[in-house]
């Protein structure tokens, strides 16, 4: 007499399922956090601190007033000035940050 193979629940099915959905779901985040968004917010920050840099330690004006030179979508992008140093920081949260100083001859440079 052969024996019945012992079937699985129907809420253990869904178990597995609902556990291969969200494995398939973290490894499309982290492919789409690693290569379009670490590289726009690299890009945007590294444009922000040129820019804003340019404005504070070229131009002379306040950096509240470089502030309102941020392109539409830059909202998350924030903008520290370190007047000692003469460079500004940009960052984007949690993601990436990228430094402009100003050099005599040179203007402003992006650090590496």
């Amino acid at each position: 007499m052969a024996m019945a193979k012992p079937q699985r629940s129907t809420s253990s099915r869904f178990g597995l399922w609902l556990l291969l959905i969200f494995g398939i779901a973290i490894a499309g985040a982290l492919y789409a956090w690693r290569e379009p968004i670490h590289g726009y917010a690299s890009v945007g920050t590294s444009y922000a601190a040129r820019v804003a840099c340019s404005c504070r330690f070229v131009a002379g004006r306040a950096m509240e007033d470089c502030e309102k030179d941020k392109l539409a979508g830059m909202e998350l992008v924030t903008l520290v000035d370190d007047p000692e140093a003469k460079s500004v920081t940009a960052r984007f949260p949690l993601v990436t940050s990228s430094t402009a100083t100003y050099r005599e001859g040179y203007g402003c440079v992006l650090e590496p």
